[in-house]
């Protein structure tokens, strides 16, 4: 599978941004889409995730009530729409895919798509 993520760039601390990540070579069907960043000095984290078959939802705790995660099934793309941005925010956002199983860890991931940059300036 082919993971391509797009829609960084820089926003103001209260702004928003959506990012796609467009997938190919795999038809989805049980697995897990899901968001991950990586910030300067720190470790990857897990943002957020979408059961492809099902289109639930689940957020890591910091980004709860302002991220939103959906998926467009003809176009096997996956969007990551955030709201009410922060400076602590800014990241490298990285889409992934974890077959059959949602998981939050980095290393449970089965492909990476490249990463885009986003940049809040407060």
């Amino acid at each position: 599978v082919q993971l391509q993520a797009s829609g960084g760039g820089l926003v103001q601390a209260g702004g928003s941004l959506r990012l796609s990540c467009a997938a190919s070579g795999r038809t989805f069907t049980r697995d897990a889409l899901e968001w991950f960043r990586q910030a300067p000095g720190k470790v990857r984290e897990f943002v957020g995730a979408i059961r492809w078959s099902t289109g639930s939802t689940y957020y890591a705790d910091s980004v709860k009530g302002r991220f939103t995660i959906s998926k467009d099934n003809a176009k096997n793309t996956v969007y990551l729409q955030m709201n009410s941005l922060k400076a602590e925010d800014t990241a490298v956002y990285y889409c992934a895919v974890r077959y059959e199983l949602l998981s939050t860890r980095v290393s449970d991931m089965d492909s990476w798509g490249k990463g885009t940059q986003v940049t809040v300036s407060s």
